[in-house]
């Protein structure tokens, strides 16, 4: 498992691992945005500040799945 880590890990670097980083990079910084997005909105209201991280970390998360679906690979 580690070795497997490693190896994706050093094609990365090289830029050797995904067909189309770029597209890669995009639909993660649309993630990243989104869940600061909403970490910001919730975290102007009353409630305590660990709920708005939560709640933005969950969203976040479920989001990726489907930002990602048409990830491709080398």
């Amino acid at each position: 498992m580690f070795e497997l880590g490693w190896l994706s890990a050093k094609l990365f670097f090289k830029g050797k691992l995904f067909r189309d980083p770029m597209h890669f990079v995009q639909q993660l910084t649309i993630g990243i945005t989104i869940g600061c997005v909403i970490l910001v909105v919730f975290a102007q209201t009353a409630m305590p500040f660990w709920l708005p991280i939560i709640i933005s970390s969950l969203i976040t998360g479920i989001a990726m799945p489907f930002l990602l679906k048409d990830f491709k690979m080398k």
